[in-house]
């Protein structure tokens, strides 16, 4: 009898090697050295003066010559093309990517394309972009257009807690958005698995939600202490691994949908990533009331209120600075998050935009009838301005 096979399904976990510390960057150059001799540093305009410098220490004591290239303006088509054009010129033969989350990506999906080992060395904790197996791909305007996933997670990570502690405390808040919001939809996502990993990944995400929940106002308000390192980790590393074991039965729903939509409103490009992120599981979480008539929804998002207000997460469109849009670039947003290949066709129902907008303004509505509101009715009012 022939035996039936399955296709393989590769596990991307984690990097290859993960190094964290204080001034650990000064500390790691035998690890960087093992992966090549040239390498290329991939970082913004604003950090690479920043930590190119610190660099230079390692490469001239393990004889690596080194280059540098800015990403600008955004991790998007051409500047990848203008990236492999410097990595020619360099003869590269392994890439350091250091920055944020668009920085990180960057770097991630031209080693990826490239073929050559990756460093990542993330300078704030917005976002687990340093950790995982994926790369979105944007506009040069910074309009999302698609995500990539990866061969593998990165060679290696470095996580400098002073180099961390350097950017602003915002990005940090950002950062716990992004990463709280993967509870809300991993265990939107993962639907009735049994699959081991996957109900591995939806725990992992609940114990992050917790961990979150309970430090970090307290990490806000030390800089650099226990609690704060700690929130850093969960932001940077243990986001990472929910993905890593969750795989594609964990993916994005309704919070990073929004965040997409978002991105194609200019007014909205001096917004965090996880800013946006944070207000999109208010909108998922007001989704599921007023579509599904879900009770809990509503207490997960009372509490989230409070929690945002606490630490200074935005709530609405107008903490989003977004109050002013009209209303046709609200639905523009809208269609754009509600697209057929869009992530917010996780949720277990039928979402269209009349109802993603009628969420998207109505985000910190509470009262005794919210599960029985129906959002396929007339819209909240929105007082926003017209076209």
């Amino acid at each position: 009898m022939e035996k039936l096979t399955s296709p393989i399904t590769p596990l991307l976990i984690s990097p290859a090697k993960i190094l964290r510390g204080n001034g650990i960057i000064s500390q790691c150059g035998q690890d960087i050295a093992h992966l090549g001799k040239r390498p290329l540093v991939v970082g913004g305009d604003r950090v690479l003066p920043v930590v190119f410098p610190q660099l230079q220490s390692v490469f001239q004591r393990y004889k690596l010559a080194a280059e540098s290239a800015s990403y600008t303006p955004d991790c998007s088509e051409s500047s990848l093309a203008i990236l492999q054009g410097a990595i020619a010129a360099h003869n590269a033969d392994f890439i350091i990517g250091v920055g944020g989350g668009k920085a990180l990506d960057t770097a991630k999906l031209l080693a990826h394309r490239s073929q050559l080992p990756i460093v990542t060395i993330p300078t704030s904790g917005a976002t687990c972009a340093a950790w995982s197996a994926l790369s979105n791909v944007y506009s040069n305007e910074g309009a999302f257009q698609y995500d990539v996933p990866l061969d593998r997670c990165p060679d290696l990570l470095i996580l400098d807690y002073d180099l961390i502690q350097t950017a602003p405390q915002r990005t940090l808040i950002a950062g716990i958005g992004d990463a709280i919001a993967k509870w809300y939809e991993a265990s939107v996502s993962s639907g009735n698995s049994s699959a081991t990993l996957t109900i591995a990944a939806v725990q992992q995400a609940r114990v992050l939600r917790d961990i979150l929940l309970q430090k970090s106002a307290q990490a806000l308000q030390n800089p650099g202490g226990e609690d704060w390192r700690e929130v850093v980790d969960a932001s940077v590393l243990l986001a990472g691994v929910i993905g890593g074991l969750g795989g594609a039965n964990c993916r994005t729903v309704a919070a990073h949908a929004v965040h997409n939509g978002l991105t194609h409103i200019p007014e909205a490009h001096g917004i965090l990533h996880g800013e946006k992120v944070a207000y999109g599981i208010l909108v998922q979480l007001r989704l599921e009331e007023m579509v599904q008539g879900n009770q809990l929804a509503i207490t997960a998002r009372q509490q989230l209120l409070k929690f945002y207000h606490d630490i200074g997460l935005p709530k609405t469109l107008e903490d989003l600075g977004l109050d002013g849009i009209s209303l046709a670039a609200l639905r523009h947003s809208a269609e754009i998050a509600c697209q057929p290949q869009s992530d917010i066709h996780r949720l277990p129902f039928a979402v269209t935009p009349e109802q993603l907008m009628a969420a998207m303004v109505s985000t910190t509505v509470i009262t005794e009838n919210s599960r029985k509101v129906s959002a396929s009715k007339t819209l909240p009012a929105i007082s926003m301005q017209e076209e």
